[in-house]
């Protein structure tokens, strides 16, 4: 009974003196699963960068829709603003102004319309240029969001692939050593189970932005959508009055 007690005692306190902060957890760690921890923490980094710059850019192109709008529904002129905006947009509601004028004053250049040519042409040369300005500029807006949803779908399972390797190790030390006590198996199910708590520390993070950050990008793209629709319909009326 004592000598059980004995063994035990030292059984804890070789298990308490092993060194299982994350530095020696990675140093003592196989090749293989040091590359799956190196990736899993690149990758977070990488997601993390992503999520404030998406969240501080969307908040800013937010701030300067507003500012247009306020400006664009304020009753001033269309050229005036347009030539004040210039060739160079700073975001993609501009963009998405300054592509329809560009076509109107192209048809305005050309003199007056004859009798026999068409409004309608004018009007989806006008709609085609900004559809293909929104889904341009919000694709610049949406990239690395790919990234986002890769790494949340993939960093578990890579993760479990660091995990099923050091486990496969700890086996073979068990067989090398003859020896299934604690001080033998823990330090390897510990490395193992640290890959499988990177891969999750990568994921969920990108899941949760890439879910809440895709919602605020279908919303702006809307809002852009709905800006050139009625913006279509400004130009619609003032090219049948000049008509």
């Amino acid at each position: 009974m004592e000598q059980s007690a004995i063994e035990a005692a030292t059984l804890a306190g070789s298990v308490s003196a092993y060194d299982f902060s994350v530095w020696s957890l990675f140093l003592r760690a196989d090749l293989i699963v040091k590359a799956v921890i190196i990736m899993l923490v690149l990758a977070s980094i990488w997601c993390w960068a992503v999520i404030i710059e998406k969240t501080l850019w969307l908040r800013r192109l937010n701030a300067l829709a507003g500012d247009f709008e306020a400006t664009f529904w304020s009753g001033g002129s269309l050229d005036v603003l347009y030539d004040r905006i210039g060739p160079r947009p700073k975001d993609p509601m501009t963009a998405v102004f300054v592509a329809a004028m560009q076509e109107w004053r192209r048809s305005a250049a050309k003199g007056p319309r004859p009798a026999d040519r068409p409004i309608g042409g004018l009007h989806e040369r006008i709609d085609r240029v900004m559809q293909i300005t929104v889904t341009r500029e919000m694709d610049r807006v949406e990239r690395y969001m790919t990234f986002l949803a890769s790494t949340g779908a993939t960093a578990p399972f890579i993760g479990l692939f660091g995990t099923v390797w050091g486990i496969m190790n700890s086996f073979q030390s068990i067989a090398m050593s003859k020896n299934t006590s604690l001080v033998v198996v823990a330090p390897g199910i510990a490395e193992a189970l640290f890959a499988t708590a990177l891969g999750l520390l990568a994921a969920i993070p990108a899941v949760v932005a890439y879910n809440k950050l895709s919602k605020e990008l279908d919303r702006y793209a809307g809002r852009l959508d709905t800006f050139a629709g009625e913006f279509s319909a400004i130009l619609s009326r003032q090219s049948e009055e000049r008509a």
